[in-house]
């Protein structure tokens, strides 16, 4: 209990019969009485928590649906125009084989 061994017990339960005597079971009902107070509160604490927890997570509006993978394959091909390179000009050595013939 509390990490106190049997002699620490002892010596707890003489200081309170020294401190409170003949008071000492009204004074341990009146702790006893706070003591459920004390619990009962952290309960109810616990509850509101709790509780709110739940109405936090709960969204008042729907949330908005999630893209899959068939969302991604919906797009157009590219409108931009096909590249096509300017004609190049003919080269020395193909004028030589034309010349040839």
């Amino acid at each position: 209990m509390f990490g106190l061994g049997t002699s620490e017990l002892l010596i707890l339960g003489i200081v309170a019969i020294l401190l409170f005597g003949k008071n000492l079971p009204d004074v341990a009902r009146k702790f006893g009485k706070s003591y459920r107070e004390f619990r009962r509160g952290i309960s109810d604490l616990q509850s509101q928590v709790n509780f709110s927890d739940v109405m936090d997570a709960t969204p008042s509006r729907p949330a908005p649906p999630k893209k899959t993978y068939s969302d991604y394959d919906d797009y157009d091909d590219v409108s931009a125009p096909k590249f096509e390179p300017p004609p190049a000009p003919p080269s020395a050595s193909s004028s030589n084989q034309q010349d040839a013939a």
